[in-house]
């Protein structure tokens, strides 16, 4: 039987608009419309339910609605259709009535139908709602272009495949928040993974592997499992034992630049940030002698003077703003004191010497009258500074040291040879008695034997290193950094390291190949990382600064081809700055209230209804909206193989109680690993 496309609406008609907003459609259904199956669609479908679709012919085409409450509601009379006899008495009749939530608008063109988010025309009240046939809403469903990796499948829409467009998804940053045991572990892993598989599918004939990079940043060592199949990956961890495939973590501490080490010590702008920029500066360009002698000292000395002078002298002092003129007067005293001849000293060295004493008791003479000024004119330090590059030239020192040296430069250097130049420049610049709290702690990080292997290691290659922790050319790169066997005030700098080290490596690939470098860092459980923090805070802590570097990544991470995928239990303590810069978000069950307010706050008045099913939403089933996807869809997540699951099940206790599951306990194994035992004989 041929129906027209009138009689075809007609059949799939279920009610009638009775209120429009731009952001929700009212409905009153039809006494006719399912109670709870429909069979006009071509299949049965369920009608009416929470979260699914139902459309509105417009002139353009349809304008799609997702189901975000149903209601009943008495009316005096039935809605009878055609003949109505009011003179009959009825009782209260009850009416359904259901909200939509306006999503975009569904056009029919040559090869089929296609979504568009937003909507040009809006319906009017007394316009029909009708059901989405089969191949509509397949065309919901899947709308998108560029839709390669397939995710899961649509359990409101007969199981349709839910695939998404990778360049969508982690080039605008991802957040994939919910419970713990909500599934959000395997979601992240499989994301990996299913990209890394539907790559390989369709690179080209001439390309010998998946040209990809994935950085997972794993505070609990959940992942190392999971990627265990994959002979590739490179599993970085903090102490490695023979024989498990992982390599040793290595972020040296030459790396780390101002800010972390002030992060980590907790310095004080005012003083102590002041004798760490001077030792790096001064450590960075080779100012501390490695062979220890009378004339090597002084050489490293004299340097570390000419530095302090040309620090002051490039910000408009000593002749200008603090330190105060006296201040500087008292430091000339100072060098001219401890810069002094010996014997053991080259003729050449001893002029020099002379020559530079000579000068300076002649300024410092110059102002010891009744009234005397402190003053230094600009050709008076500009002598000091010639005749103490003649000093330390003639002590040893090179040309080419005198280069500017940026104090945030990766050069390497020992963690012995800048304890020495703290000490070196707080006693030229005054400040011994501010660095004596700021010392023991960098003392101590440096003797600590558990990040000893991460930190110590000068002969590290700087390439090298980011061709192994970011990805060698046209080679598929998988790197998981193990750092759950750091100790917690040390995570948070090394992790603020690699991150700072990875996104201006990002930086300057494009800078010098005018194309960016498609790379994706994930952070589990990312509250440890991106941990929200007082803006009035002086005294930055390494939990900090960590923080605001990912913050920088967010905000400018992709337009150096630097993806972000953060994954959290608790979206409420994550960085406003941070999670605001996502684009797409994966959404499992969140039962706290305040984690779920935050993520209302985040998302446009029109996706909040789907959200409103979080809190019993089962494992495995997620929402994904945002960027990422057209419109909000739920999503049953692929099953990833048991082995292919991070390491993060619920703990197993009836099964251990009543013995279906052993455990064997033998604490002194642990008790020497963890005391950095080695047994000459190891037994069973």
């Amino acid at each position: 039987m041929i129906t027209t496309p009138i009689e075809q609406l007609a059949s799939l008609r279920v009610g009638t608009v009775e209120f429009i907003s731009p952001d929700r459609i009212e409905v009153l259904l039809d006494i006719e419309s399912p109670d709870s199956v429909a069979l006009t669609p071509g299949t049965p479908r369920s009608f009416p339910r929470i979260n699914g679709y139902v459309m509105i012919p417009v002139d353009l085409g349809f304008v799609v609605g997702q189901v975000s409450w149903i209601t009943i509601q008495r009316s005096p009379y039935p809605k009878r259709s055609g003949f109505q006899d009011f003179g009959l008495i009825d009782l209260p009749f009850p009416l359904r009535k259901m909200e939509l939530q306006p999503l975009g608008t569904l056009v029919a063109t040559e090869n089929g139908y296609k979504f568009k988010r937003g909507m040009e025309t809006f319906p009017s009240v007394g316009d029909i709602v009708i059901l989405p046939m089969e191949e509509q809403l397949k065309s919901i469903i899947e709308s998108g272009e560029n839709r390669r990796v397939y995710i899961g499948t649509s359990p409101l829409m007969g199981n349709a495949k839910v695939m998404i467009d990778p360049d969508r998804l982690f080039g605008r940053h991802l957040a994939v928040l919910g419970n713990t045991g909500s599934g959000k572990s395997c979601s992240v892993a499989g994301l990996i993974r299913w990209s890394l598989e539907s790559a390989e599918k369709q690179k080209t004939n001439n390309q010998d592997s998946v040209n990809s990079r994935f950085i997972v940043l794993d505070p609990n060592g959940e992942y190392s499992k999971a990627f265990e199949d994959k002979v590739d990956a490179n599993i970085y961890t903090v102490n490695v034992e023979e024989g498990d495939g992982r390599k040793q973590l290595q972020v040296p501490l030459w790396f780390w630049n101002t800010d972390e080490w002030c992060g980590f010590t907790k310095a004080s702008p005012k003083t102590h940030r002041t004798t760490i920029v001077h030792a790096l500066k001064s450590v960075r360009s080779g100012n501390i002698f490695e062979t220890v002698s009378k004339q090597s000292d002084l050489a490293s000395y004299v340097r570390t003077v000419i530095d302090t002078i040309e620090v002051n002298k490039a910000a408009g002092n000593p002749w200008g703003k603090f330190p105060l003129s006296k201040n500087f007067h008292q430091s000339v005293e100072k060098w001219a004191v401890g810069i002094e001849s010996a014997d053991e000293y080259s003729e050449e060295l001893q002029e020099a010497i002379q020559a530079f004493s000579t000068k300076a008791q002649g300024l410092i003479a110059a102002r010891n009258g009744n009234y005397p000024h402190y003053d230094y004119t600009k050709v008076e330090v500009d002598s000091l500074i010639t005749l103490l590059k003649d000093v330390f030239l003639k002590a040893g020192g090179k040309e080419e040291e005198f280069l500017p040296t940026d104090e945030d430069s990766p050069i390497p250097f020992t963690g012995e040879n800048f304890v020495r130049s703290i000490e070196a420049n707080a006693e030229i610049l005054n400040t011994t008695e501010y660095v004596v709290s700021l010392m023991p702690r960098i003392k101590t990080l440096l003797s600590d034997v558990r990040v000893k292997k991460v930190i110590d290691n000068e002969n590290q290659n700087l390439s090298e290193w980011l061709n192994n922790y970011i990805g060698s050319n046209n080679k598929e790169s998988l790197t998981i950094i193990d750092l759950s066997l750091l100790p917690s005030d040390v995570t948070s700098i090394v992790t603020a390291v690699i991150a700072r080290m990875v996104f201006e490596a990002q930086q300057r690939y494009l800078k010098l190949n005018k194309q960016c470098l498609p790379t994706v860092m994930v952070m589990e459980e990312a509250h440890y990382f991106v941990k929200r923090y007082n803006d009035d805070a002086e005294n930055t802590g390494p939990t900090t600064q960590c923080c605001k570097v990912f913050e920088k990544i967010a905000r400018e991470g992709r337009k150096f081809g630097l993806g972000l995928v953060l994954s959290s239990q608790r979206p409420s303590e994550l960085s406003p700055t941070v999670l605001s810069q996502c684009n797409s978000f994966l959404l499992h069950r969140i039962s706290n209230d305040r984690d779920q307010e935050l993520v209302h706050r985040l998302l446009p008045d029109n996706m909040r209804g789907v959200l409103r099913e979080m809190p019993s939403l089962p494992s495995q089933y997620a929402v994904l909206l945002g960027w990422a996807s057209e419109l909000p869809v739920m999503v049953k997540m692929r099953t990833l193989p048991k082995s292919q699951c991070p390491q993060s099940d619920d703990p197993d206790y009836w099964n251990v109680w009543t013995g279906y599951s052993e455990r064997q306990i033998n604490w002194n194994q642990i008790a020497d690993e963890w005391q950095n035992k080695k047994e000459d004989n190891p037994t069973e």
